[in-house]
């Protein structure tokens, strides 16, 4: 695998929960002493490819304008405007455009390969979203893949 150093580092966020919200926390640690092992909660990093990752996803799940306080207008995604919207072939080609509009302005991105929005197969107003993308200065069998994601369409 190339070095992927400069795709960066950052907190790495963990998946806690899913049952009905996905629930993010802070990434734990398992160590280890003679005769004891005991989960450590701190501050972890992730970097790379997996840094790259996390911060397609932080793209994804920020409505765009939310940080044009802090001076980044044009981050983040138009997905929520899709809420409330039925399940239908239009729906879903909004929300291949809006991930597609979103990874166009990461610039740790080179090329996006493929993006796939299907209805999710166990609730109708659920889609899932597969993304495969190339990374900025990475060869071209080191794709990197984003999913499936379920993003839920009615309340």
């Amino acid at each position: 695998m190339a070095d992927d150093a400069h795709l960066g580092t950052d907190l790495r966020i963990e998946l806690g929960r899913q049952e009905w919200r996905p629930v993010y926390a802070v990434a734990t640690e398992l160590r280890r002493v003679p005769g004891r092992a005991y989960r450590l909660e701190d501050l972890a990093s992730v970097s790379g490819r997996g840094n790259l990752g996390q911060a397609v996803l932080a793209r994804l799940l920020t409505p765009r304008g939310e940080l044009t306080a802090l001076g980044h207008p044009e981050y983040g995604s138009r997905l929520h405007e899709l809420v409330g919207r039925t399940n239908t072939a239009t729906t879903r080609n909004l929300v291949k455009l809006y991930v597609l509009e979103t990874l166009e302005r990461e610039p740790r991105i080179d090329k996006v390969l493929r993006v796939v929005v299907e209805p999710s197969p166990v609730r109708r107003d659920l889609v899932e979203v597969l993304i495969e993308l190339l990374p900025a200065r990475l060869g071209p069998l080191d794709t990197l893949t984003i999913g499936p994601l379920a993003l839920e369409l009615e309340p």
